[in-house]
């Protein structure tokens, strides 16, 4: 961990920026529900180590009803009965891409996230979990820092 920002990309690539900006919003006009994408992309965010976009997409989650509760047994979906089928083909298939060295998105998670997606969906979903991961690494690379409260005073 980094205890200053390495760089400032969005400073430095303002036209990466505006594009990276311009495909949230073509993706937020996809279909894919605000908060099934919350917690996609808290869940990418997880697996990647994000702490940055953890934060971000904890608040965001919230702002958009999610409870305290289903954020907190995120990490443990598949032991828990809190999610949906919908959300647990959306979370399996975000699992499957954002690890996907080790998985090479197999037929059986394409199959589970395909009983739940359209095609047009899936197409969505797939761009979103593939842009969380992108936001991922620039922020990781980039030694990016979430917000801390001040310590109590002793």
């Amino acid at each position: 961990m980094t205890s200053t920002p390495r760089f400032a990309p969005f400073k430095l690539l303002p036209d990466v920026t505006k594009a990276m900006m311009a495909v949230e919003a073509a993706l937020g006009d996809s279909g894919i529900e605000i908060g099934l994408a919350e917690l996609v992309r808290l869940r990418a965010s997880q697996i990647n180590g994000c702490a940055f976009c953890i934060y971000m997409h904890v608040q965001d989650a919230k702002k958009h009803g999610e409870t305290d509760l289903r954020l907190q047994l995120l990490d443990a979906w598949r032991e828990s009965p809190l999610y949906t089928e919908r959300e647990r083909a959306a979370l399996a298939w975000t699992e499957s891409l954002t690890r996907v060295a080790k998985t090479h998105a197999s037929d059986a998670d394409y199959s589970l996230v395909k009983s739940q997606f359209n095609e047009t969906e899936i197409a969505a979903l797939t761009a979103l979990i593939s842009m969380i991961n992108a936001w991922n690494r620039l922020q990781i690379g980039a030694g990016a820092t979430h917000p801390a409260p001040a310590a109590p005073a002793a």
